[in-house]
Order: structure tokens, then C-alpha cells, then sequence
């Protein structure tokens, strides 16, 4: 397979991807955990790195944002599951999801 093939490839293996994870939240058959963020930080890079090969700068610099909002929410998932985790352990109280 030719670099500019694969660059493809993984442009529109990002954009289902993003679409697959909207598209299911949307519908309410998957909610907004770790499973919908890692689909978005998926999607982010590929389409990031279908952006710089192509040399298309807002694609980029979109898909750059889209990826640190996208680890923020895993940091703050998991936060919160090792709040929970912590409280169920210790007797602590556990800070609700948001």
C-alpha cells in the first residue's frame, strides 16, 4: 500500500469514526464515557494526521483541539472513577458524574 494510499485510509477511518461516536451518543445507545472519547481521540489524530500530510491547517489545528478536549474528558473520567473507586474503599463520598 502507497504512503498516500494509507494516508487516506486513515483520513476516512478517522471520520467515521468521530461520525460513529456522534452518531451513537446522539441516539442514545452510547453514553459519554471512555468509549465515546476514545473514539473522538481517535478519529482526532487520524483526521490530524490526514491534515498534515495534506497540508490543511484548520483541518489541524481542529482536530489538535478536538484531541485535548478529548483527554481532558478521559482525565476527568477517571478522576472521577478513582473518586468513586477511593470513597466505595474508604467510606469517603464520591463526587458525582457530571
Amino acid at each position: 500500500m502507497s504512503v498516500g494510499l494509507l494516508v487516506e485510509v486513515v483520513g476516512w477511518l478517522g471520520a467515521a469514526a468521530l461520525l460513529l461516536a456522534y452518531g451513537l451518543l446522539s441516539s442514545g445507545r452510547l453514553a459519554a464515557g471512555t468509549t465515546y472519547q476514545l473514539l473522538n481521540l481517535a478519529g482526532a489524530v487520524a483526521l490530524a494526521v490526514n491534515g498534515i500530510v495534506h497540508r490543511a491547517l484548520p483541518s489541524v489545528a481542529v482536530n489538535v483541539v478536538w484531541l485535548v478536549i478529548g483527554l481532558a474528558a478521559l482525565r476527568g473520567l477517571a478522576r472521577r472513577r478513582h473518586a468513586r473507586h477511593r470513597a466505595e474503599t474508604h467510606d469517603e463520598p464520591a463526587q458525582p458524574d457530571k
